[in-house]
């Protein structure tokens, strides 16, 4: 029991995930684990905060969607679903947390994300991309490339789809080239 934002749901959380490691995981085993997982999202200095309410006290946004991701990472799925794992973040808290997205990557699990319009920091962060139109359609499904050439140049062999500017986000420049590559895509 709690007020809200106490931090029972997410306590609710870990215990569920504390009892889908394997029962022949003994209790130290799981202690061990669940210190790495907070050492690979960083939340080690804070493992004895509060949750707490947003914006008020405890955990910022920032570091409660590290806590997710651990609380997923503690469950230890071979797959994580992550929906907009940025949203409401500014720029160096999504660069935080997608530096644990990243670590969770290097750690061997697969790592699928939702995310809408990243920064090019970000973009090229993710191995792979899946670009849908309205209905689910898909418009690409590949490598994103080093600094996003498997894409750029996927998109821009497409006839009336503009050549990138330097420098410019390969995100920012699909979503304004969607309406030329929706046509392309139509006539197949």
């Amino acid at each position: 029991m709690g007020v809200s934002g106490a931090g029972k749901t997410t306590l609710m959380d870990v215990l569920a995930a504390w009892l889908r490691l394997a029962t022949d995981v003994d209790e130290h085993k799981r202690k061990q684990f669940i210190d790495e997982v907070m050492d690979l999202v960083e939340l080690n200095p804070l493992k004895d905060a509060l949750v707490g309410l947003p914006g008020v006290n405890g955990l910022s946004t920032e570091q409660r969607k590290r806590l997710t991701i651990a609380v997923e990472l503690v469950a230890n799925s071979s797959i994580i679903f992550m929906d907009e794992p940025t949203s409401g973040l500014d720029a160096r808290a999504a660069a935080i947390v997608m530096r644990a997205v990243r670590k969770t990557v290097d750690t061997g699990r697969t790592v699928v994300c939702t995310i809408h319009q990243p920064s090019i920091n970000i973009f090229e962060a993710f191995d792979e991309f899946f670009l849908m139109k309205r209905g689910g359609q898909e418009l690409y499904v590949g490598p994103v490339g080093r600094h996003s050439w498997d894409i750029i140049e996927y998109f821009e062999a497409i006839d009336g789809v503009s050549k990138i500017k330097d420098g410019y986000n390969p995100a920012t420049w699909m979503l304004e080239m969607k309406l030329k590559i929706c046509e392309h895509m139509d006539q197949f």
